[in-house]
């Protein structure tokens, strides 16, 4: 399945340290997983952590999307989880703390390096200032296939609120999203924190899909649920699709190029629209039953 057809609803952090955690993993319903070795695991646990998850992908997840967060290469543990986790052939490393397109294209010239890396993919934690400015270069850099919103960080490098409306860090989020959508790359929101509040997850969330994002991260598997859902296109959503390109259809075969259904104008971009939301609804059935 092409890269811009899975879907990416719900992206579950894991600790690349925690054995258990990894092998539940394999039956949670979710979209992705991004394999921590970087926050989630402890300074004294790091060496350790990379084997624990050289071993763990090697058994596979699936048809899920799969990313590996390393240690930023400014650390003394950057460079030997690219090392160790190269064994596995990682779908995806997740870079931390992006500045500019030269951190990506620093990593894509050491994937380059390893036979076992050739089609690795980049993926970059967009959770700096000075990552924000950049974003229109990083997004287009080599091997690039989405941002992760590291809103926790990022809120405390600007010295804004995390919580409510979200509107102190709305200027960041939508930069990322059109340098994203520009780019042709995914862009997936940022944690919800307070992991035991349902609705607030699902009033952030829904504040997501309406931005335009792809999905959420996650940080605790009680989360998936309300995720998967939110960003998942409703019934009426694809009744509608479905509705949509039949009245277009029937318009067309009259000579006409624009169609109304239920009081509304429908024209070649709603139908543009439609047919991704019907797309997107095929590929959630589709992972959803593998």
């Amino acid at each position: 399945m092409p890269d811009n057809m899975r879907p990416l609803r719900s992206v579950l952090y894991i600790p690349g340290s925690n054995n258990r955690a990894l092998d539940k993993a394999r039956g949670l319903p979710v979209d992705a997983i991004i394999f921590d070795l970087e926050d989630a695991v402890a300074p004294d646990a790091k060496v350790a952590a990379r084997a624990t998850l050289a071993k763990a992908l090697g058994h596979g997840y699936g048809a899920r999307v799969t990313m590996v967060r390393i240690n930023g290469f400014d650390s003394e543990w950057g460079a030997d989880d690219l090392a160790a986790i190269a064994t596995a052939s990682p779908e995806a490393v997740l870079l931390p703390k992006v500045n500019r397109a030269a951190d990506i294209k620093d990593l894509a010239q050491r994937l380059a390096l390893r036979p076992e890396t050739a089609n690795t993919r980049i993926w970059a934690m967009m959770e700096t200032c000075s990552g924000i400015q950049n974003a229109a270069a990083i997004a287009r850099a080599p091997r690039m296939a989405g941002f992760i919103l590291g809103t926790n960080d990022l809120a405390k490098e600007i010295g804004c609120a995390t919580g409510g409306d979200r509107m102190a860090m709305m200027l960041s989020l939508q930069t990322c999203l059109l340098a994203a959508r520009a780019a042709g790359i995914a862009c997936i929101d940022g944690v919800y924190n307070a992991f035991k509040d349902d609705d607030g997850l699902r009033a952030e969330c829904e504040q997501g899909r309406a931005l335009g994002m792809d999905g959420k991260t996650l940080i605790h598997p009680g989360q998936v649920t309300i995720a998967n859902t939110v960003f998942a296109p409703s019934p009426e959503a694809i009744d509608l699709a479905q509705r949509q390109i039949a009245a277009h259809k029937a318009a067309l075969a009259t000579g006409q190029g624009v169609a109304v259904l239920d009081g509304r104008i429908v024209e070649n971009l709603h139908i543009v629209t439609a047919r991704a939301t019907l797309a997107k609804a095929e590929a959630i059935a589709a992972l959803e039953s593998a």
